[in-house]
């Protein structure tokens, strides 16, 4: 259950952070389109999340190596990566584009609906640590 709250305390700060950056991204001095600077906001979220998720949802789990957290990032990436991205993407693509709701209203959904999803795959895979008897099997 720890890793639960955790996981939803580092997603709330990864939340606003992505906010922020989509507000930036979109009405900033050069602005994007909704669905480029929306792709640009999930993926720094995504970092900032699995730094923090390495460092403290997950600090129970400690990589061996830094080649166990290259992997970990690269299936984290993988895995709420794109979970975060194309659902988003398409969630705002559909609720935006074609239901023509508030993109602030629209963002909320998106991420919302992603969310459950990612914790699973972060539990259960990117941050899953292999048991010392399943290493001994042929």
């Amino acid at each position: 259950m720890i890793h639960f709250i955790r996981f939803n305390v580092v997603g709330i700060l990864g939340f606003a952070l992505q906010t922020g950056a989509l507000l930036v991204l979109t009405h900033g001095a050069h602005p994007l389109g909704y669905l480029v600077a929306t792709a640009a906001a999930v993926e720094l979220a995504v970092l900032n999340n699995f730094v923090w998720h390495q460092r403290w949802t997950w600090k129970d789990r400690p990589p061996a190596t830094r080649g166990e957290t290259l992997r970990r990032l690269v299936k984290f990436n993988i895995t709420n990566g794109a979970v975060s991205l194309v659902g988003n993407v398409i969630f705002m693509s559909i609720l935006v584009g074609r239901l023509r709701l508030q993109i602030a209203i629209a963002y909320v959904m998106s991420v919302t609906a992603c969310a459950i999803c990612n914790f699973f795959l972060a539990d259960r895979f990117a941050f899953q640590v292999e048991s010392a008897s399943a290493e001994g099997w042929p």
